[in-house]
């Protein structure tokens, strides 16, 4: 990978963190049901999580699953699972008024785990190692990591801003209860192109 390639990178990065995923929906999620600086843990997990993510892929993890091809299976397996799960804790949160009683909002460690198995963000890791990164080696890799942990940043505070500015519209418990059932809908609905693979 030489420099020419980082503004096409930072492009992807860009139009590929802003749109809609699991990631974004939950971090929109949890600006609606318990502000935006408790649910700071939740963006710099993904964003660390992530940059952990895409240099450990780089650097030669994703070989080793391509030798045990029942990596996948277990990762596809523990998607579904987990995101069924979060789907399940998005739809029953606690109405406003009682959001400091019950419920909490995604912890750094748990935002981090998750990337494993978003299968929005393989798909971001994997596209950028072998579309912009390609065999560049660990240096590039770091410099592709900072990028998308850095791109990454305006899109999480805008998710997790337009959560908060929603939570004033849905101080009604009927509101909330119908929106945190739309996002664990949503939320299970990324989980379509996970069933279609292989």
């Amino acid at each position: 990978m030489n420099t020419e390639v980082l503004p096409a990178l930072a492009l992807f990065v860009f139009v590929s963190s802003a749109t809609p995923g699991p990631n974004n929906l939950m971090l929109m999620a949890s600006g609606a049901n318990f502000g935006f600086l408790r649910t700071l843990p939740h963006m710099l997990g993904i964003s660390l999580g992530f940059m952990v993510m895409l240099i450990l892929l780089g650097s030669g993890v994703v070989q080793v699953f391509d030798g045990f091809p029942v990596i996948y299976t277990v990762l596809k397996v523990a998607s579904v699972i987990y995101m069924l799960w979060l789907a399940w804790k998005i739809a029953h949160a606690a109405p406003v008024e009682k959001r400091d009683a019950a419920g909490k909002p995604l912890t750094f460690l748990q935002s981090a785990t998750f990337q494993w198995v978003n299968p929005k963000t393989w798909a971001m890791a994997i596209t950028a190692i072998t579309v912009y990164i390609g065999d560049a080696g660990l240096f590039f890799l770091g410099i592709a990591a900072c990028i998308f942990g850095i791109v990454n940043i305006p899109s999480m505070l805008l998710w997790t801003t337009l959560g908060q500015q929603m939570a004033r519209i849905l101080k009604n418990p009927k509101r909330l209860k119908v929106f945190n059932w739309t996002m664990a809908a949503l939320l299970v609905a990324s989980l379509y192109p996970v069933l279609q693979m292989g």
